[in-house]
């Protein structure tokens, strides 16, 4: 019996250290996103309103490049909270596949700043594609190592998470993971076979599809109910 104790508050220590460390990348990627946005340097003793207005105007895509990824990280740490909230148990595995999609998330600071430093009218009147591609691939390393992480926990025969995820939660989590770095991989052709004005609008169409897919996979399931 004390086996058996002691075995179960290790695990949920081992579980406990792995989530606790997950946060800690999640708020050094966040925290990190900002030291790219430098403060305009001048002389203090000539510097004028104009100039210092001018220097922000210039910062705008870093400021939109900011927001954009902080929202984007803000949600995938909330994915990643209501993951582990089903995970009951951790296997080799789950610590590895956790890690790569730590080490896409901890990779965002520099693919924003790369980003948006080339972001705005440059990247449109000289279709810069470089920046867009290094940006969407490691937003897709992200959403795709989220996907598989949700492949994983919501198949019962790894047991990590017990009792089973409900197959309709577990159906609606995998799609849409694997939707919004689907429709950010679209970004690509798009943006070399076209025009990378349109490319950089594409993920407007995420929560639209989100919508349609989980109205769709609801009536799907109360059908066959």
């Amino acid at each position: 019996m004390s086996n058996n104790l002691h075995n179960e508050l290790k695990k949920e220590f081992q579980l406990e250290r792995m989530v606790l460390f997950s946060d800690a990348v999640f708020a050094i990627a966040i925290t990190l996103l900002v030291i790219e946005i430098k403060i305009p340097e001048f002389d203090h003793k000539t510097v004028t309103d104009q100039q210092l207005s001018s220097s922000l105007g210039h910062l705008i895509p870093k400021f939109i490049g900011f927001f954009i990824t902080f929202m984007l990280i803000g949600v995938y740490w909330t994915v990643h909270h209501r993951m582990f909230g089903y995970v009951t148990s951790y296997t080799p595995k789950l610590l590895l596949l956790n890690l790569f999609f730590l080490c896409f998330v901890a990779l965002m600071p520099f693919s924003t700043g790369f980003y948006s430093e080339y972001a705005g009218k440059e990247l449109v009147r000289q279709q810069l594609k470089v920046p867009l591609t290094f940006y969407v691939l490691n937003f897709c390393a992200v959403g795709f190592t989220n996907y598989i992480m949700w492949v994983y926990v919501t198949n019962p025969k790894n047991k990590v998470a017990e009792p089973a995820i409900d197959p309709l939660i577990a159906k609606l989590a995998k799609l849409r993971s694997f939707l919004v770095p689907f429709i950010f991989l679209l970004m690509l052709p798009v943006a070399y076979l076209t025009n990378v004005f349109f490319a950089i609008w594409m993920p407007m169409l995420i929560p639209i599809m989100t919508r349609v897919l989980r109205s769709r996979i609801k009536k799907h399931h109360s059908e066959s109910l």
